[in-house]
């Protein structure tokens, strides 16, 4: 199970997610779903887009930190997101991983969650259907933070 991020998020946070596709128009699609004004509706808190074309020039980013949620095409042209996800456990507090497709089926769907990825969207993207999936992952791990402060604040007390 995907461990949350040791800081609580704050109301105003900023939620850093990284779109890791060599197809230079979901980077665009997703440049203009962020900005619009509906990704105050779910959560207080501010959020930016990190773009990689690939799986190489990505690591470098996740390495560094600051990165909540990873937007992945399932072919990354090399690698995979089945190989990304492999490097994403062995990041402390690894980001949630949302892999993307045009052919985002049953079986991507049950494979992806099966391994450990968070949700899959499918594309072309809706906005809404992004604004929403993005917004209760980060919430999926502030409710898994708030959740495991109160186990150790009951165990320690």
């Amino acid at each position: 199970m995907k461990k949350p991020p040791r800081t609580a998020p704050t109301a105003r946070q900023t939620v850093g997610v990284l779109s890791i596709s060599p197809i230079q128009e979901d980077h665009l699609e997703l440049e203009r779903i962020f900005g619009r004004p509906e990704w105050s509706l779910y959560t207080e808190s501010d959020w930016t887009m990190h773009a990689a074309g690939s799986l190489g020039s990505a690591l470098p980013v996740l390495r560094n930190g600051g990165v909540a949620i990873v937007l992945s095409e399932r072919d990354l042209f090399p690698g995979t997101w089945r190989e990304l996800l492999a490097e994403l456990w062995k990041i402390p507090d690894p980001p949630l991983l949302i892999v993307t497709s045009l052919l985002a089926d049953e079986r991507l769907w049950a494979e992806a969650l099966n391994l450990g990825a968070y949700d899959v969207l499918a594309k072309l993207f809706d906005a809404g259907e992004v604004i929403r999936t993005l917004s209760l992952a980060w919430l999926h791990m502030w409710n898994d933070l708030q959740t495991e402060t109160r186990s150790t604040m009951a165990m320690a007390g």
